[in-house]
């Protein structure tokens, strides 16, 4: 029942109003919770990090712990953090952090007080802001209609076998692999078995949610040298389920179908800018004038569209 949507721009531009817009078209596919990944321009040096704090009371000793672990692993503060804080029983920060001498290092030792404070996005140019509500509350709380990039992802949320809080929702980041960012509808059910083989690897999931796992899935593949569209047709073949997910990374965004294809996707590709989403009335927000309407309906689909006029299909 979840919606998702995907956007490409031609130039850098509103991204994040274009998501927003995407979402609300879609929030009756799920009101428990709504996020965004927003790709803006990527920075030549340092990661911009998203996260959420459990317990506002105890922000200024999570982010003196959190610091502590920068340091331990070279880096730290390039900007003072900005927060998102009142009325929740979480907190949302926004942080600039120079490099870690090691990445996945720092990230596995931060992940030790995620019961704390959760690192939700880490990327040159990704940030992840997911919150409960629909997607007009949640663009307003955090300023994503105001978010510039070139591309990202949105997601609607109904809570069916995992938690309900914002950091169980959509997008997830592909921990640790930066800028790599996922959207997906419908349920695999081979999740505890490759969790249990990625976790074996030395993986880390947060949540139960089986989205996360794609991501990590993904990235995995790519990491022993396959390249996006292999990794995605291949968990046409290794993941069970019924799903539809997009990926996102710095140059642009893929998507994977199962081999039945019953979650749906609807795309427009126009002048150099595309759009995505579950159902078509969300793409008519961004183009609602006359225009090709494609409707991928399977089998076995994987596509990749790229940033900067670059499209190429799988």
């Amino acid at each position: 029942m979840c919606g998702i949507a995907g956007r490409i721009l031609s130039a850098p531009g509103r991204v994040g109003n274009d998501l927003v817009e995407l979402m609300d078209a879609q929030e009756h596919r799920g009101a428990d919770s709504t996020g965004f990944a927003v790709y803006g321009i990527p920075r030549d040096e340092g990661y911009i990090l998203r996260g959420m704090g459990f317990n506002e009371s105890r922000l200024s000793a999570d982010m003196e712990d959190f610091r502590l672990i920068l340091r331990e692993h070279g880096a730290d503060f390039l900007e003072d953090p900005t927060f998102v804080t009142g009325g929740a029983a979480h907190y949302c920060v926004r942080m600039v952090i120079s490099d870690p001498k090691d990445l996945a290092r720092w990230i596995n030792d931060a992940d030790t007080m995620s019961d704390r404070f959760e690192v939700q996005s880490c990327g040159r140019s990704l940030e992840i802001v997911k919150d409960t509500g629909g997607s007009r509350d949640v663009a307003e709380k955090h300023g994503v209609r105001d978010m510039i990039g070139t591309h990202g992802l949105g997601h609607a949320r109904l809570a069916t076998e995992s938690s309900v809080l914002p950091n169980a929702s959509h997008p997830f980041w592909a921990r640790p692999f930066p800028d790599v960012a996922i959207v997906h509808n419908g349920q695999i059910t081979n999740y505890y078995t490759w969790r249990d083989r990625l976790h074996r690897l030395g993986y880390r999931f947060l949540t139960e949610n089986d989205s996360e796992l794609i991501a990590v899935w993904v990235s995995h593949e790519m990491s022993q040298g396959l390249t996006l569209d292999q990794a995605l047709k291949k968990s046409i073949r290794d993941i069970d389920g019924v799903f539809t997910y997009m990926i996102a990374g710095e140059d642009g965004i893929g998507f994977a179908k199962d081999r039945f294809a019953m979650k749906p996707l609807v795309v427009v590709w126009q002048d150099g800018s595309f759009a995505a989403a579950t159902e078509e009335q969300a793409v008519r927000r961004i183009y609602p004038g006359e225009c090709d309407v494609i409707n991928y309906d399977g089998p076995s689909l994987t596509e990749i569209w790229g940033v900067g006029n670059r499209r190429a299909a799988a």
